[in-house]
């Protein structure tokens, strides 16, 4: 006899198919405030279709202090009063979850799905841990070792008849622990038997992060979904758990999972509550900047300039300055100066004030609360936004604590943190680079941002901020304080908004300092110290010119460094003796045979930047000119700077230099500053006198270019020297 299976297959498929769709999923959770993890969790809710009950919103909250003791049980009681309307209810399935610490990351058919799979009427999260009572440990049923063995009360989905009737067969305190008297439950051996309760122990649904840390990362799929798997169990969790220590490492998944970030369409979560300010800025918001001076810090000046230069009116912020360093009150008071009635309001507190950091910083709190200011931003001296558009930008993200990320040029230190350790100091984060180098874009959730933060003020008005603590600078107790009180710090690189100073060994006894910072501030050296038309002559917008046959003419010094190093050489006096003097203790040998009134780049302390120099600007220009010759990096033991004047030294006999090349540059104005001067090339009898201040001349040193130093007549003439690859 012949069977048809066939039409039989097709109806089971379709009573399975037709009992998944009988089983709806209603998310339940308990919030008694909507804190920023709330928000995220009922996001992640929303982005994932889910039908949802917040239990608890608006009201008390009677579970006592859970982050320092056992608690909880309220969740339990008020969970109890909302399955009454479902006790009998057999084809609803509850997940309840935690709403603070918790990430949904799928749809209901997938968690139904899997669900089913366990042939359970009730599944509880696993962890690693037993807690709150670990004596129960051996009161568990083993577990392979890869597994979780420890129930987890953050999680757990069942069918609501069944749910309601288990946690109504006892009763529970408000003040007593939900994990202890879930705990109990399982570990009831009928109780267990009767509903087959299980666990998760593989994570199938339920991640719970704490002391699971190092098993999972996240991936994106086929569709660009970011996922997290468990590479422990190598499986792919459905909702994530930042139970007891690793809130902070769900904050940092929490910029991926959730539908927050696509590896195809990019963040998504960073287009969202945005505000878009108006053409019209009379109804921008208000706020209160507060800068702070706290160290030496270089490039004050261009510090300031880009202060003045952002994209927001200035009558609608009040400006507080405060400035701990004696050094940069002039800076200070030019500014003041400058743009003290450009400002709604400025108020300085000068270093005579005594004030500390942490005292001036809790100040612009409170100046911000007393004026009601939409915000408060916190600036540093280190700062330097090169975006002026950086304020305006960070008000329309709508965040209440956001940082523009920014770094040092060319190191990996920037403004914000990925992760901290346990006493809250920095611990790099996997994905750290991939941020402060924006390779990756998003509005970061971070466990620290300072430097420049933009602060809403109704946060201020909602928690207590603090910046004193014997242990933390003021920003780091900053960001502590607003950890503790569970407020989400944002770090934005959407854009390029600017980079920071590196004020590390800022030597303000230095006549000139910021002369000294080519290493630690090359692109702000640069932008001061090298003259603005050199880029189009390294670019080839222009040719050398060519005033003598081998001789080549560009500029590459500005006037700031002309004048900041004819300073820092007639600061420092010790003039060599010149022609009157060719013994020189400062050269090898001893002797020179055609000195000069000079000071050495050594003497000095600028050797090594100079040579720095020669390698980032002269040479390019060198391997432009002289094509052929490489010598990487250019050597040049005598560098310095040589005085001209009619009654000391006024010119210089011919003579061939100790050079592959020799490099000139003109450190003042011919015809304003000294009359008379130049140079002159014997052999071509060509001579070069009309010299333009910062231009560098570059020739052949032996053999061809026997030159001689023209007779100053007045005034006194500067020049710097370099014999190069003698």
């Amino acid at each position: 006899m012949k069977t048809d299976y066939f039409p039989l297959l097709i109806i089971c498929s379709f009573c399975l198919v037709n009992a998944f769709a009988e089983e709806n999923l209603l998310v339940i959770s308990v919030a008694t405030e909507e804190t920023d993890g709330f928000k995220r969790f009922a996001r992640s809710l929303k982005q994932n279709q889910l039908e949802y009950e917040i239990l608890g919103l608006g009201k008390e909250w009677k579970g006592g202090d859970i982050k320092k003791q056992a608690g909880g049980g309220h969740k339990v009681n008020l969970l109890i009063e909302a399955l009454e309307k479902y006790k009998n209810d057999d084809t609803r399935v509850i997940l309840f979850t935690d709403s603070y610490d918790v990430v949904v990351n799928d749809e209901a058919e997938k968690i139904l799905a899997k669900f089913k799979q366990f042939n359970s009427r009730l599944v509880f999260g696993a962890e690693a841990y037993c807690w709150p009572d670990s004596t129960l440990a051996d009161s568990y049923p083993e577990v392979p070792i890869n597994e979780k063995r420890f129930l987890n009360s953050g999680g757990f989905i069942g069918y609501a008849s069944d749910v309601y009737e288990i946690i109504t067969s006892d009763t529970i305190k408000d003040e007593d622990d939900d994990q202890l008297f879930y705990t109990k439950i399982f570990l009831n051996k009928p109780t267990q038997s009767k509903y087959n309760i299980r666990l998760d122990t593989r994570s199938e649904i339920f991640q719970n992060l704490n002391g699971a840390v190092d098993e999972v990362s996240i991936f994106a799929n086929e569709n660009g979904k970011v996922e997290l798997k468990n590479n422990v169990t190598n499986t792919v969790p459905l909702i994530v758990h930042g139970n007891g220590q690793s809130k902070l490492e769900l904050n940092r998944l929490g910029n991926f999972i959730g539908n927050s970030y696509s590896n195809i369409a990019g963040c998504i979560v960073c287009k969202e509550d945005t505000i878009e300010l108006g053409q019209e800025q009379s109804d921008w918001p208000e706020l209160t900047m507060a800068i702070f001076i706290e160290q030496p810090t270089p490039f004050l000046r261009e510090f300031f300039k880009k202060i003045a230069a952002l994209n927001y009116p200035k009558d609608k912020i009040t400006l507080l300055i405060h400035n701990n360093e004696e050094y940069h009150n002039s800076e200070v008071e030019n500014f003041f100066k400058n743009f003290n009635s450009h400002y709604s309001l400025i108020k300085y507190l000068q270093s005579a004030d005594d004030s500390s950091e942490q005292e001036a910083k809790q100040s612009s709190v409170d100046e911000c609360l007393k004026t009601e200011c939409k915000y408060l931003f916190i600036v540093d001296s280190t700062v330097h936004f090169d975006n002026s558009d950086t304020l305006k930008l960070l008000v329309e993200q709508n965040r209440a604590v956001l940082a523009p990320i920014m770094k040092r040029p060319g190191a990996s230190w920037s403004n914000v943190w990925g992760a901290v350790n346990n006493e809250g100091f920095y611990r790099r984060s996997e994905d750290y680079f991939d941020i402060v180098d924006r390779n990756l874009i998003n509005v970061w959730n971070l466990p620290y941002v300072g430097e420049a933060v933009l602060i809403k003020g109704e946060i201020l008005n909602k928690v207590s901020v603090e910046f004193d603590d014997e242990f933390l600078d003021p920003n780091l107790k900053f960001a502590s304080s607003l950890r503790e009180n569970d407020i989400f710090m944002y770090g934005t690189n959407l854009e390029e908004f600017g980079h920071l100073i590196n004020p590390t060994d800022f030597n303000i006894s230095k006549i000139r300092p910021e002369m000294f910072e080519i290493f630690n501030n090359f692109l702000d050296w640069t932008e001061r110290f090298i003259h603005p038309e050199y880029k189009n002559f390294v670019s080839d917008v222009e040719k050398p010119q060519v005033p003598c046959p081998d001789v080549y003419w560009f500029p590459i010094l500005s006037d700031e460094f002309c004048e900041s190093l004819i300073t820092t050489m007639e600061d420092f006096g010790q003039w060599s003796g010149g022609r009157n003097n060719k013994n020189d203790p400062r050269i090898p040998g001893g002797y020179e045979n055609v000195p000069t009134v000079d000071i050495h780049m050594t003497q000095v302390g600028f050797q090594e930047h100079w040579l720095y120099f020669l390698k980032k600007f002269v040479q390019p220009m060198q391997q432009k000119i002289f094509i052929g010759y490489y010598h990487d990096p250019p050597e040049a033991n005598l560098n310095f700077v040589v005085r001209y004047r009619p009654d000391e030294q006024d010119h210089l006999t011919p003579h061939h230099d100790a050079s592959t090349y020799t490099m000139n540059i003109a450190l003042n104005i011919p015809g304003v500053d000294f009359q008379g001067g130049g140079v002159r090339f014997v052999r071509y009898d060509c001579s070069v006198t009309q010299t333009k201040k910062g231009w560098a001349m570059i020739h052949p040193g032996r053999l061809t270019h026997y030159h001689e130093g023209l007779k100053v007549k007045g005034g006194t003439r500067y020049i710097m020297v370099s014999f190069i690859d003698p």
